[in-house]
């Protein structure tokens, strides 16, 4: 839990949030932690996420990492009025945030030209595959499609094998941390501005992915470069690899800084290779790469993962080892950053993790985690659209809620 009562910087923001599966719900997450009240609309069954992947209790491990600080409101917005309330909640919030197929709120009459008519201030984070516009904009997209299309798993891989998925779904929680972004600057914009109305935040999962390419675009547009997989390595810089050490363990040494790359040779007994004006600069390195990892692995190969680690230490170069969570999570580093917060979820103490940036005075934290299906549905109506017990009852009756 937070151990503060610090003011947090989004606190006088209200969020609702009608995505579900990821990248709108990360977008959720990450205003929630900051301090915004998100008010998460879920289907009577609930957001798929509960129950996606390791559950205990019928309910996902992950739910309670990215829906924590969320209020979780049932509505069935496949009638009337199930969109009526939502309606009614958008209009007394300042961010919505959807991930439906594009057309979607407008078909259901709650599209960003509907409510600000009502709610000029109101800000649309709209999460898609492809974007709100253009020839592919009535596509589904899913982060695995959008990081094919947005140029990532192009790069990722070895060249002689089929492009590699990462075992996370990357393009998803690039374009929740965009869209999350782009609320922000929409909202100093409106706090700058009494007189301004809100925008419309529109995110793609491919273009999110996309702005992570650095500089694929001018390289080829220059002198029609196209990046290629480049396996453990990365393309124009060397060395900067991963090597086997002699316990069978695996780290990453990056000696590419002409300095650097001087201090990595002698470290490993290299100190003709130091010297070497082949290897002066990047350029010569990266014509001379297959040579330079030869001599490093050579090294590494008879020493332990400890000793590479300590000896690039006090050579300062840059390396590390390879971690899985088990790892993260007995790393004095990661425990001193207080990089996992604890939350309690079915009876028993949960680490998840925590989210940054680390601000020193405003920090965000974690008060609870994700909710209960439905648990404020009778808080907020009552709160919010002065609903009393009667009529809640009656609306779950009629299978509105």
């Amino acid at each position: 839990m937070n151990q503060n009562n610090n003011v947090k910087p989004l606190d006088d923001m209200r969020v609702i949030e009608m995505g579900q599966l990821i990248a709108g719900p990360f977008t959720g997450s990450v205003l929630a932690y900051y301090g915004a009240e998100v008010i998460k609309i879920e289907p009577p069954t609930g957001d798929p996420v509960r129950y996606w992947r390791l559950t205990e209790n019928n309910t996902s491990y992950w739910w309670h990492s990215v829906s924590r600080n969320k209020k979780s409101v049932t509505l069935n917005l496949k009638t009337d009025k199930g969109r009526q309330i939502a309606k009614d909640l958008i209009l007394k919030s300042d961010v919505l945030i959807e991930n439906f197929k594009p057309g979607t709120l407008e078909r259901w009459g709650i599209g960003p030209e509907d409510l600000k008519k009502e709610n000029p201030g109101l800000i649309t984070a709209r999460i898609s595959g492809y974007g709100q516009t253009g020839p592919k904009s009535h596509l589904p997209g899913y982060a695995s499609v959008c990081e094919g299309f947005g140029g990532f798993r192009y790069v990722n891989g070895f060249p002689d094998r089929p492009p590699v998925r990462p075992n996370l779904s990357i393009g998803d929680t690039l374009a929740g941390l965009h869209a999350a972004m782009g609320v922000m600057l929409a909202y100093i914009q409106r706090q700058k501005d009494p007189q301004s109305k809100g925008q419309v935040v529109d995110t793609a999962i491919y273009e999110a992915v996309f702005n992570m390419m650095e500089a694929v675009v001018p390289e080829y547009s220059g002198c029609g470069a196209i990046r290629e997989p480049s396996g453990t390595t990365i393309t124009g810089i060397a060395p900067t690899n991963t090597y086997i050490t002699s316990d069978d363990k695996h780290v990453i040494i990056g000696g590419n800084g002409d300095s650097i790359f001087k201090r990595l040779m002698i470290a490993i007994d290299q100190p003709e290779m130091a010297e070497d004006t082949r290897f002066e600069h990047n350029m010569g390195r990266v014509e001379h790469e297959k040579e330079i990892d030869a001599a490093i692995e050579k090294w590494t190969r008879a020493q332990t993962s400890e000793e590479v680690l300590s000896t690039m230490d006090e050579a300062s170069v840059p390396a590390g080892p390879i971690y899985s969570v088990e790892d993260m999570m007995n790393d004095e580093h990661y425990i001193a950053r207080g990089m996992f917060q604890e939350v309690e979820a079915n009876g028993r103490t949960l680490h998840i993790p925590a989210m940054i940036p680390l601000l020193t005075e405003t920090p965000g934290g974690t008060e609870w985690s994700g909710p209960e299906l439905s648990e404020h549905t009778h808080e907020v109506l009552s709160e919010l659209l002065g609903k009393n017990a009667e009529e809640i009852k009656k609306l779950g009756d009629e299978g509105i809620l």
